[in-house]
């Protein structure tokens, strides 16, 4: 299994917003490295969920893969903001998968939390300038906001107890 950080701004798409939907495609990535690290996910892959441009941003809940790297339907579409006129069905530049809610984080781990972590140091969210929506994140990155959020009980993952 692999982990993941995912952005998303709360009032275009919250993690309120995927708990009512209960499966979402997330697309309308378009930048190549994020894209790149979309097509790396996995089926049961786990993405820590990110509310960015809010006050304070944060880690809010948590998001499962379910289904792996597809073409991005919105690059098709002439009336979408994320339509890309030089893709084509034949050779598809952006991907997406598909997510679901697994579990939502008694309390938001703040960016200012996570810079204070010693498990986030080396993580490029927490630099200045960094503004990648797709992260990969370790294992231990990952446990160390589960433990500091609550910690949240995945319902196939015993609770962070670190």
């Amino acid at each position: 299994m692999a982990y993941w950080l995912i952005k998303s701004e709360p009032d275009v798409f919250s993690f309120a917003d995927l708990q009512a939907a209960r499966r979402e495609p997330w697309n309308g990535i378009r930048n190549y490295q994020a894209r790149n690290f979309l097509r790396q996910m996995r089926r049961g892959d786990l993405c820590l969920f990110y509310h960015s441009n809010a006050r304070p941003p944060g880690v809010v809940g948590v998001a499962r893969v379910v289904g792996e790297a597809a073409p991005d339907d919105l690059q098709f579409d002439p009336a979408s903001e994320y339509y890309d006129p030089k893709s084509s069905a034949e050779a598809p530049r952006w991907s997406m998968v598909d997510i679901e809610p697994a579990a939502e984080l008694p309390q938001p781990v703040t960016l200012d939390r996570l810079r204070e972590m010693t498990a986030w140091k080396d993580s490029p969210l927490v630099r200045p300038g960094n503004r990648l929506s797709v992260l990969p994140v370790s294992e231990t990155e990952f446990q160390a906001a589960l433990a500091a959020g609550g910690p949240a009980a995945l319902p196939d993952q015993k609770p962070a107890m670190r």
